[in-house]
């Protein structure tokens, strides 16, 4: 079984090692053929983030997008949904999915929880953020994952109603039991290590501005 505590420590990450994380973000700069503003077929791409048309001057930029979820313990127990769709089909994420133009992560999250799983907690606390990759159709979205939690205590797995669209089921698990193999992504595994280290913390409370608890 993985060790909660097998992350490296902050800092030891070299910048080299972190291009190599994050390579495969270059594949996505097969996406596109074509300039959608002329038509022209000598688009290019750099590093798969940046697409320029040397014939009409057209640019995009493959810009990171924004996700969030809830970690949410009810009774010691973290409320899993098993993914219905890939990526990562079959494994366990939390609630959660993108922040919508226009909307706060905090909000993206509740949101997003209520759509999953029939039910939100009405308070949340900010846990912390990681980057991440979200391969969609082949194609690799860089993202920052922001991860917030909270704490149910009278609720009940009947209480919950899951989205058969994206999830197969709901799973619950014992803090002290989290299959780490099984994680879909992570960035996810990352923030329940955090937690699983910090949920002595109650409300309010605010974290570490850098990742030297993890």
């Amino acid at each position: 079984m993985e060790e909660i505590g097998a992350v490296p420590p902050p800092g030891t990450e070299s910048p080299t090692e972190r291009t190599l994380r994050f390579s495969d973000l270059a594949e996505a700069g097969a996406a596109f053929r074509f300039c959608p503003a002329c038509a022209s077929s000598h688009l290019y791409s750099q590093r798969g983030r940046l697409w320029r048309c040397p014939d009409c001057g057209f640019e995009y930029f493959h810009n990171v997008a924004t996700a969030a979820g809830i970690i949410l313990e009810c009774g010691g127990r973290i409320v899993f949904v098993v993914r219905a769709r890939e990526p990562a089909k079959g494994k366990l994420a939390l609630p959660g999915g993108f922040v919508e133009p226009g909307e706060r992560a905090e909000d993206a999250a509740i949101r997003e929880c209520r759509e999953e799983i029939g039910w939100a907690p009405e308070r949340i606390e900010f846990l912390a953020s990681y980057p991440n990759i979200y391969r969609y159709h082949d194609i690799p979205y860089a993202t920052c994952d922001m991860y917030f939690w909270s704490r149910a205590h009278s609720l009940d797995p009947e209480d919950y109603d899951c989205d058969e669209e994206e999830s197969t089921c709901l799973s619950f698990i014992e803090v002290s039991q989290i299959p780490w193999d099984d994680i879909a992504f992570d960035s996810t595994r990352r923030a329940l290590r955090r937690y699983v280290k910090t949920r002595s913390w109650e409300f309010p409370s605010r974290g570490p501005d850098s990742e030297t608890d993890e």
